[in-house]
């Protein structure tokens, strides 16, 4: 006959677990920083401090690899060939000049084109409109991309793009005023009648 706990009905009576099986748990194995665990007088504060540790070791990126002294340096971006073909060339520094030679060297069609952008900045600069039509010639017989179709444009109003290239006037004071009047009728935009916008233009 079954005895339980007094109070309790057999039923309610909950199984013995022999004494040879070990109980359960939800533990994992072992951790390897857990064989250097300090003795158990050691304080919790100085054992979680140690065991933070091991994990930042554990986790911690690679130490990148040292850079190689003899690879040879990335090439320059388009983006830098592109600033040192518009660029005046006094505003260039040694290196610059040696990159942008060596580039040169290794592409023909890239050098006809910083050719033919410097003569243009020339023209710009020293007022030479004469030279436009020569110019015109040799960018239509270079057929490069980009600057064929620009000299070609040109051609379709030569004696306006000559005049501006060669004569010291130009429509820059006329192009202010405008952009002037603009900006104050988007100011007075839904605000003022004609005769404010009048006005202000007048006086401004």
């Amino acid at each position: 006959m079954a005895t339980g706990l007094p109070g309790t009905s057999p039923a309610r009576q909950q199984p013995r677990r022999p004494p040879h099986l070990p109980l359960p748990t939800h533990r994992r194995g072992p951790r390897p920083y857990l064989a250097h665990r300090p003795a158990p007088r050691t304080c919790r504060t100085r054992l979680a401090g140690q065991l933070l540790h091991a994990a930042r070791l554990g986790a911690a990126p690679p130490s990148p690899a040292p850079p190689d002294p003899t690879a040879a340096p990335a090439p320059p971006t388009a983006r830098q060939v592109t600033g040192w073909l518009i660029r005046r060339p006094a505003s260039l520094t040694e290196d610059e000049h040696q990159q942008l030679k060596a580039v040169l060297d290794t592409c023909p069609e890239l050098a006809t084109a910083h050719q033919l952008v410097r003569d243009f900045g020339d023209m710009l600069t020293q007022q030479t409109g004469v030279l436009l039509p020569a110019w015109i010639d040799e960018a239509l017989t270079a057929d490069l991309p980009g600057l064929t179709g620009f000299a070609r444009g040109l051609t379709n109003d030569l004696d306006a793009v000559t005049a501006g290239l060669t004569l010291r006037w130009s429509s820059g004071g006329t192009e202010g005023a405008v952009n002037r009047i603009k900006k104050i009728k988007r100011q007075l935009y839904g605000r003022a009648e004609f005769e404010l916008l009048r006005k202000m233009i007048l006086l401004a």
